[in-house]
């Protein structure tokens, strides 16, 4: 397993993100990178999106966003190339995010939180390997995870 790194969307490699694909039957998991890209423009104080690269080779795609109001973090729009997924990128990825937070780029966090829709099995395992609990929260299909930092 080649291990990644978090690179910044800009000009250089927005177009990358958008060729991004799922698997088929994951697309009620995760919002394409075009809509995540348009709402980390809205949030642009607040938000960092990361291309996720193996090598030279943008594998998925995520965001970190900072809630002003609560001092917490939130993951959103974690995806992985439908060709490149089952290979620990995911993993890899939330640990980079995670590292990312610890940094507090916007401002002190006590929480990191995140979404994930109810059938989407394989992230919630992932995201409970990594510390993340349920909270009880649900909106819609989706249930609330968080990380106390």
């Amino acid at each position: 397993m080649k291990c990644i790194t978090l690179k910044r969307i800009n000009e250089s490699n927005f177009i990358d993100a958008f060729r991004l694909e799922l698997a088929q039957g994951q697309e009620v998991f995760v919002s394409h990178p075009i809509r995540s890209l348009a709402q980390a423009y809205v949030y642009y104080h607040q938000c960092t999106p990361f291309g996720i690269y193996a090598g030279d080779t943008m594998v998925g795609y995520v965001m970190v966003i900072y809630d002003i109001d609560t001092a917490e973090y939130n993951l959103w729009h974690l995806m992985i190339d439908r060709k490149h997924q089952r290979q620990g990128y995911g993993k890899q990825a939330v640990r980079g995010c995670l590292d990312y937070i610890r940094q507090e780029p916007f401002g002190p966090g006590t929480a990191v939180l995140l979404t994930c829709h109810e059938r989407n099995t394989a992230a919630i395992v992932l995201y409970q390997s990594l510390g993340f609990q349920e909270t009880g929260n649900r909106y819609a299909e989706e249930i609330e995870m968080r990380l106390v930092l």
